[in-house]
């Protein structure tokens, strides 16, 4: 038999313009159909695993009357390393994220009846990949004192012992490390809305970068300004205004005795009451491209104009594992942070230990790349030009394909302005409006 001819490859784009109205609604129906199946699979799925750390775990079969109890509102500091988990915020898709757990060791330990009763609210959401050392939430926990005797230093000193019973529960990536009651007067004080400031720090190694370069660029994010072209949009969650203000941007040294060296550690610090999203992952971008030299540091400024340049760049954002909320700053009267020794002793013993096995391996590697550049500068001849030189120490954080020639950022194409965001997602609102009602 002769073989059969094949047909011609047909995007899926070109495929759907084909259809008419009613089989694209067919079409959609039937999509919506299998998602609904797929969420249900995966929501079954996540059922039993939960099921499963239930049954690992000890818990008591007796049902807590919530009715009956006391509890207080605080601000709960919880430091966790990201790297492995899909960010702060509870996903439909995944239990691997820091909110789900947190949850479950709250609603385990009885400390909460269910997230929606315990007036939560987080600092800021981290993504998928950053870290925090001071994420702050605030929320209403069981208390063993009513609410006339919960503010006395005697009640305070002997409360539930908060972050150790919620250590037990959680992954060793993520502690509770400190709590502060919030007055009995002060029943909406918000984690989020009351922050009066967040401290962000993005760790790189110095390799050839010109430090010098990029603290002259930092001095021009300070101050409050449309940060538009330095962030990414969010206008389908009903973000349209990108003024923010940074207090505070600099790039320092972690050790100032060992900041010469290509591995010697830096970090971009940056101080706002606020960010917009994935903003400083942009910014470090930015910096990196002013530290390679391909960029000036004035190239800040011009994308800080955003009635000269109203359209975005296209450019890599930085890596996610370097960035860390760092600090979250409060005022709350009369109140510091409640820490317990024997659960701080914990923490950094773990902590010490994680540092030991990390260092090790990267005392391996670097040894190794002794080792191997010793033999490049024999095959270079006892000599390397500028041009020969290894240098990729901090080419993985810009994410993304490099292009072989450099473009510099102003000549690039440009993304939508923000005018053409909105009326794009205001004609998709319609269209799926209009869809909705020709199913009725």
């Amino acid at each position: 038999m002769p073989p059969k001819k094949k047909k011609a490859d047909i995007t899926p784009k070109e495929e759907l313009l084909k259809l008419d109205k009613e089989d694209l609604i067919a079409r959609i129906i039937q999509l919506e159909a299998h998602n609904l199946q797929l969420r249900n699979i995966i929501s079954k799925n996540l059922s039993e695993e939960d099921n499963n750390d239930i049954k690992k775990g000890k818990v008591d079969k007796k049902q807590l009357d919530f009715s009956k109890c006391h509890f207080r509102r605080v601000l709960l500091r919880i430091l966790y390393f990201g790297w492995d988990y899909n960010g702060l915020a509870v996903q439909e898709d995944t239990n691997q994220t820091i909110e789900h757990h947190l949850f479950q060791a709250l609603i385990k330990s009885c400390l909460v009846q269910s997230r929606e009763t315990s007036n939560y609210h987080r600092c800021g959401r981290t993504d998928k990949g950053v870290s925090s050392f001071g994420q702050v939430i605030s929320i209403s926990l069981r208390s063993k004192f009513p609410p006339s005797q919960q503010f006395t230093e005697q009640s305070i000193e002997n409360e539930m012992q908060y972050c150790k019973i919620l250590n037990r529960l959680l992954p060793k990536d993520i502690r509770a490390v400190a709590w502060i009651p919030i007055p009995d007067d002060m029943p909406e004080y918000s984690a989020r809305f009351d922050c009066k400031k967040r401290t962000y720090k993005y760790y790189f190694p110095r390799s050839s970068l010109d430090i010098q370069a990029m603290r002259s660029a930092c001095t021009r994010l300070v101050g409050s300004n449309d940060y538009r072209n330095l962030c990414k949009m969010d206008v389908g969650n009903g973000v349209v205004q990108f003024r923010r203000e940074i207090l505070r941007a600099d790039v320092l040294p972690v050790n100032c005795l060992d900041a010469e060296l290509p591995t010697s550690m830096y970090y971009l610090l940056i101080e706002g009451n606020a960010f917009l999203w994935h903003q400083i992952r942009c910014i470090m971008g930015v910096l990196l491209l002013i530290g390679e030299g391909k960029e000036a540091p004035e190239v800040i400024s011009e994308l800080l104009d955003v009635e000269k340049h109203p359209r975005k760049p296209q450019y890599n954002m930085a890596l996610d594992v370097p960035l860390n909320l760092f600090h979250c700053s409060y005022n709350l009267p009369g109140a510091g942070w409640r820490y317990d020794k024997h659960q701080l002793s914990e923490v950094l013993t773990q902590l010490q230990s994680e540092w030991t096995i990390q260092s090790i391996k990267t005392t391996m590697i670097k040894e190794v790349i002794n080792e191997l550049e010793s033999q490049y500068l024999k095959l270079c001849g006892g000599e390397i030009t500028e041009a020969d030189r290894v240098m990729a120490y901090t080419d993985c954080l810009s994410q993304g394909v490099k292009a072989r020639v450099y473009t510099k950022l102003l000549d690039r194409d440009t993304c939508s302005s923000l005018e053409e965001r909105i009326e794009h997602h205001n004609k998709r609102k319609r269209k799926l409006s209009d869809i909705g009602d020709d199913k009725k």
